[in-house]
């Protein structure tokens, strides 16, 4: 994505490439555009050259926010929208929605501390994405998403407007993690790693399959233990490292911009387009499951296996099981009470 973006960036030569007729008109909004997250993630999708329409959101500040990144020489329009009364135009006519509204985690708080305001902030989005953008690609980034997904899905489900192929947990920060900390530990180019993570989205759901990482490295079992519970603990290495002043938010709009433009690229018809994703899912018993998707044009193409897995991985994967069917079942009962 970004290589593009890069040769890409000035809207001249988006016209003279012929970005703006060749490249179909795609309208992106971000829900929470002002905060730690929306603010760099709204900057990566104004730099996307797939995106023609950029509408960002949140309950204030944005104006500002949208005037900033609207001098940006870049293809998309941008506008700004504030407070519940905008949300509707906001959301009208768009492609793929993005929402990291909500509160962000502090030294001390765990993920289930963020549940009540998150997932009042989540049911009222998806109320108003059922209503003005059914069809719209979903990007849920708001934590915890192992219970925010479940509840978009229980909204869209009342409004009559759930399709399973449309929603998405964002669990990509996951990957970007595991890819850095294997390329450090085994000595290879970042660029050439591939790891998938299954499960869900926070400590011990998370379960990286470095048994299946590209370039193969065969590192000790050690290594493989540690470079999993790093990844599992890595929103908590960055919320420590700024010792209360934030959490992940410049890797996590990185990792949201990156999700983003896959899901753009399979709704363009671009083959072959595979993340790892939070959706609803067979593969295991549970209902909802990271694992590796393969994106199209009407969003999940393909929910892909888990592939030959390591015994570690296995015990892993029976572990998180309990952790994450709780978190699936909290999410569904929020969203089911009046």
């Amino acid at each position: 994505m970004f290589r593009s973006v890069a040769r890409s960036a000035a809207g001249k030569n988006l016209l003279r490439r012929g970005y703006a007729t060749a490249v179909p008109e795609r309208k992106v909004a971000v829900l929470g555009a002002a905060g730690g997250i929306g603010q760099p993630l709204a900057l990566l999708m104004k730099l996307n050259p797939l995106v023609s329409q950029l509408a960002l959101y949140d309950i204030a500040n944005t104006p500002g926010v949208a005037a900033d990144v609207s001098h940006i020489n870049s293809r998309s329009e941008v506008a700004g929208y504030v407070g519940e009364e905008q949300l509707g135009k906001a959301l009208e006519g768009c492609d793929v929605v993005i929402i990291p509204a909500g509160v962000p985690r502090k030294p001390g708080m765990t993920r289930d501390d963020l549940f009540n305001i998150n997932a009042g902030i989540v049911k009222g989005l998806c109320s108003a994405i059922a209503k003005y953008c059914p069809n719209a690609l979903v990007n849920m980034i708001s934590n915890p998403v192992n219970s925010t997904v479940p509840i978009a899905a229980e909204v869209f489900k009342k409004a009559g407007t759930y399709d399973e192929k449309k929603l998405f947990g964002v669990t990509t920060l996951d990957v970007v993690r595991a890819k850095t900390f294997y390329a450090g530990k085994a000595k290879v180019n970042v660029a050439d790693v591939n790891v998938p993570v299954v499960g869900g989205h926070a400590g011990i759901t998370i379960l990286p399959l470095f048994s299946q990482a590209t370039p193969k490295a065969n590192l000790p079992e050690e290594d493989i233990k540690a470079l999993t519970k790093r990844t599992q603990d890595g929103g908590t290495e960055v919320v420590e490292a700024k010792a209360g002043k934030g959490s992940a938010t410049l890797s996590m709009a990185y990792a949201g911009a990156i999700f983003a433009d896959a899901c753009l690229k399979g709704l363009n018809g671009v083959p072959d387009v595979v993340e790892c994703s939070f959706v609803q899912s067979t593969v295991t018993e549970l209902p909802f499951f990271a694992s590796k998707v393969r994106l199209g044009k009407n969003g999940v193409e393909e929910v892909l296996g888990l592939g030959p897995l390591s015994e570690y991985e296995k015990e892993g994967l029976e572990s998180l099981k309990p952790e994450l069917k709780s978190s699936i079942e909290k999410g569904i009962k929020f969203a089911n009470q009046s």
